[in-house]
């Protein structure tokens, strides 16, 4: 049975408790964008305890900043977003393979065909493999991208699939430049210590 066939059912019982959601307003209040994956075993509503209309969540294949700069520039210049998180997480599929042989696949899925072998040869599948630098690759690319506001603050985090645990890695603020030539807080001493909850080194 296909999967959709449970979406009107699931919809009614949506519906059945949908209260006064439909006034809230456009902008998210907490003025937040949260990037992540689109990996099916995250829940960032659940494990960040946000309700509908508080954040912006940009979901792609392992949650990439680059892919999600569009939706940034949007978020930021139209609905107010001054806050950018960016997720990764532990098990990513991401790290698995790289784009060469990603393309070798598609390729291999129908010889011969030049349109098909053309296309996904223009796309870079933006794989990586390092969770950690990878973190902080995406908050630094945030932090010195002209189309990112300044004065955004951008934190990078860890999602354990394992346990349901997140733990902050690194983060970034524009204005701080005057406390670190760089502006960069890569506190990789931090990882296993840094808990939700625990004091974000950036505040």
């Amino acid at each position: 049975m296909s999967a959709y066939q449970d979406f009107a059912k699931a919809n009614d019982e949506y519906v059945a408790t949908f209260g006064d959601k439909g006034n809230l307003p456009l902008p998210p209040s907490k003025k937040l964008l949260i990037v992540t994956c689109m990996d099916a075993r995250l829940n960032p509503y659940a494990y960040l305890g946000i309700k509908e209309g508080e954040a912006h969540i940009v979901r792609n294949a392992g949650g990439v900043a680059k892919e999600a700069l569009r939706s940034i520039v949007i978020s930021q210049r139209l609905l107010g977003t001054r806050e950018i998180a960016v997720f990764h997480h532990t098990g990513c599929g991401m790290v698995t393979f790289d784009t060469p042989k990603l393309r070798a696949l598609v390729k291999e899925s129908d010889p011969g065909n030049e349109a098909l072998a053309g296309a996904v040869d223009e796309i870079d599948f933006l794989e990586f493999q390092s969770l950690e630098d990878s973190v902080k690759e995406d908050v630094k690319f945030l932090q010195e991208n002209p189309l990112v506001l300044p004065g955004t603050k951008v934190t990078g985090w860890v999602y354990e699939v394992e346990t349901g645990k997140v733990r902050f890695f690194c983060g970034l603020l524009r204005e701080l430049g005057e406390r670190c030539a760089d502006d960069v807080y890569c506190v990789s001493r931090f990882i296993g210590l840094c808990e939700w909850g625990a004091q974000d080194p950036t505040s």
